[in-house]
């Protein structure tokens, strides 16, 4: 049973009119199965802080809740149920740097796991076009909860801010100065750690793993461009 199904039954078996209810049901519903808990707990921690990261700016708008459904894999028959927890968490009195905290104690040493998170609220944030000061300063929040570094946040911020089509060594979060042998270990390492399987297997919900795919089509890309410029 997907992740949504398993919601929908959880909003279907309690009276929910705030997104504090939805936590507290997923806490009863899935006590004895851990596993589930954790994956459940991440999609709605995710769906919360995309909610108030759109909203930050003071508008949601269309092009951000299309951005939000393309991050996670959402069937056609679960997509108001899916609308319904995300205009709660639009309204939750809870500040998102609780869903943020809640997201690092599920995954309290992975980064690539956070950095996916971080690059799914970048997603969201460049779909009307701009970045508002205020998305920014939201992430740059969300950034320092999990405890990624500057310079590593530095980078998958360049990867989102650099013009469409740009400099494959930002997309590879990699240093043009690199040698062809570090650059392609670099490559390696990079497509290990976001083959969607592996997300899956550390307790990354399958229906997140949209993001997963389309990233390591972006590295599998950049690695190309940069083949061809060294002539490897």
């Amino acid at each position: 049973m997907s992740i949504w199904s398993q919601l929908s039954e959880i909003l279907s078996d309690f009276v929910v009119d705030a997104f504090s209810t939805v936590i507290e049901a997923v806490r009863t519903a899935f006590e004895g199965d851990p596993e589930t808990r954790r994956q459940v707990g991440f999609s709605i921690a995710m769906i919360a802080l995309s909610a108030k990261m759109a909203k930050s700016d003071g508008i949601v708008t269309d092009e951000e809740i299309i951005a939000f459904e393309e991050i996670f894999e959402i069937p056609e028959k679960e997509h108001n149920n899916v609308s319904r927890l995300y205009n709660l968490a639009r309204q939750d009195v809870a500040g998102y740097q609780a869903y943020a905290s809640r997201i690092k104690t599920l995954f309290p040493d992975d980064r690539d796991i956070l950095r996916e998170v971080i690059h799914g609220l970048f997603h969201i944030a460049k779909a009307d076009g701009i970045y508002h000061q205020n998305e920014m300063a939201f992430m740059d929040d969300v950034a320092g909860i999990f405890d990624i570094d500057g310079r590593d946040y530095e980078r998958v911020k360049l990867r989102h801010m650099e013009p469409e089509g740009g400099s494959p060594y930002i997309l590879l979060e990699a240093d043009r100065t690199w040698d062809d042998d570090r650059l392609k270990q670099h490559y390696r390492k990079l497509v290990a750690e976001n083959h969607p399987d592996k997300l899956i297997a550390r307790g990354v919900p399958p229906e997140f793993i949209s993001i997963a795919n389309r990233r390591l089509a972006e590295i599998n890309r950049a690695w190309e461009s940069i083949k061809l410029e060294r002539a490897l």
